[in-house]
């Protein structure tokens, strides 16, 4: 059986998960909790870079970052379902890769928070990836996805927007919410389409002072 290297508060572990169900492969795949902050850790053996999620195949290839392994997984699907074909397959990979953008602006937030004490931070930084947030959120809201019917209607780039959002709610206590609506009811639809979402929803917990904690 192959398995996934991740941990739970991470957004781009989330997307595997997320896609994972949507496509039908939840029994294929064991889900193996990893702790990137332990250099003990078999991760680090399995993805040189340290980082989750890493997908570990049955005959010991690992296959990583969340990105490729969302292409694998469609892959293992049949193909066109995550990603379309033709010129619209670029736009979905424009849209997760902004939402991947948004998710690592809002990590290297969370890192600096975590491991650097106050007089060392730099407000001039994390201003500059709050603005990088801030214009994703704000791009978003303004060419909104279409509210899915169904699972059928996702694709990589609102799979990853979901997450993205999810994890605003986890790290920055959904503060996200009140400027931009339209993100929200999209969001609320999306969730009613992928039980998978709800399941995978971890309550919110911004990041302590020296959070020494699994990253992510």
């Amino acid at each position: 059986m192959m398995k996934l290297r991740s941990s739970p508060p991470s957004p781009f572990g989330r997307k595997i998960k997320l896609a994972m169900a949507i496509l039908g492969l939840k029994d294929k795949i064991e889900i193996v909790e990893a702790n990137t902050a332990d250099p003990s850790d078999e991760l680090r053996n399995q993805n040189p870079l340290g980082k989750i999620p890493a997908l570990v195949l049955e005959n010991g290839e690992v296959i990583y970052d969340s990105s490729v392994i969302l292409e694998y997984l469609d892959f293992l699907a049949g193909g066109g379902k995550l990603f379309p074909e033709g010129e619209s397959r670029y736009l979905v990979l424009r849209d997760q890769s902004l939402a991947n953008g948004l998710m690592d602006a809002a990590i290297l937030r969370v890192y600096e928070k975590r491991f650097k004490e106050p007089k060392y931070r730099d407000p001039a930084w994390d201003a500059y990836q709050g603005a990088k947030m801030e214009r994703a959120l704000a791009h978003f809201d303004a060419n909104a996805p279409a509210h899915p019917a169904s699972a059928d209607d996702i694709n990589a780039g609102t799979l990853t927007l979901a997450c993205a959002l999810g994890y605003l709610d986890i790290r920055y206590n959904g503060d996200w919410r009140s400027g931009h609506p339209k993100l929200v009811a999209w969001l609320n639809a999306f969730e009613a389409v992928v039980p998978a979402f709800t399941d995978t929803k971890l309550p919110p917990a911004p990041v302590p002072e020296n959070d020494p904690a699994p990253l992510r």
